[in-house]
């Protein structure tokens, strides 16, 4: 099954409270990030915007927030979500490895939570050109995603399956680094604990950029 499809099952069959990445509290991560200013309010891509808890929380404090993902229901939830809080966000389905032109150079700052891990490889290159494009000149741009330290979902190799049915990708920092680092100003690149839903925390790889000149 295609990883659209994967969510599309996922979102259509399971309550949030039992989709495990969907968590409503902000991660302490991009909290820290606005409270210290190292992100203002402006224009934000959520990329793999889920059901629109974090993009809520940014546009509640200011932020102009337009959120991308896969899954139609998803988007479907992340709409109705914002409606509920009574904030101004903008949700669309679209593939973040696909063709995203009509974005480009809008945003000042992207972030992706838990999204690269379902990225394997051979579209992750694509994927950093799209992030790449979708900002402006400047633009800042944070990545989370499981490290190959962590001891989740079997604990060990690159690829590993879930419970769930998916499979993902687990990044090392050199990883990364090598991923980015042509067309971004890497300030930040270490490996956390991130919450989990259940159990004890994961250990992720988080980095935070900002976006260079050159053109992928």
């Amino acid at each position: 099954m295609s990883l659209r499809g994967e969510m599309e099952r996922i979102y259509r069959d399971l309550t949030l409270e039992d989709v495990p990445w969907n968590l409503e509290s902000p991660p302490e991560i991009l909290v820290r990030l606005v409270k210290s200013g190292w992100i203002a309010p402006c224009d934000a891509v959520d990329l793999g915007c889920g059901a629109g808890n974090y993009a809520v929380w940014l546009a509640s404090g200011g932020f102009r927030v337009t959120g991308l993902d896969l899954s139609s229901r998803a988007i479907e939830l992340a709409r109705r979500r914002a409606s509920e809080r009574g904030v101004d966000c903008r949700f669309l389905v679209a593939d973040l490895t696909g063709d995203l032109r009509e974005h480009h150079s809008s945003f000042d700052f992207a972030y992706d939570w838990e999204v690269l891990h379902h990225i394997f490889p051979g579209g992750r290159a694509r994927y950093v050109r799209n992030v790449h494009r979708l900002l402006r000149p400047g633009g800042r741009y944070l990545s989370v995603c499981f490290s190959e330290q962590d001891p989740g979902f079997g604990g060990e190799g690159k690829y590993r399956d879930t419970r769930l049915g998916t499979r993902l990708y687990f990044s090392s920092e050199q990883e990364l680094s090598d991923l980015f680092g042509s067309t971004f100003h890497v300030h930040e690149l270490y490996t956390t604990g991130i919450a989990s839903k259940a159990g004890p925390p994961h250990q992720a790889v988080v980095a935070l950029m900002e976006r260079g000149p050159e053109s992928p």
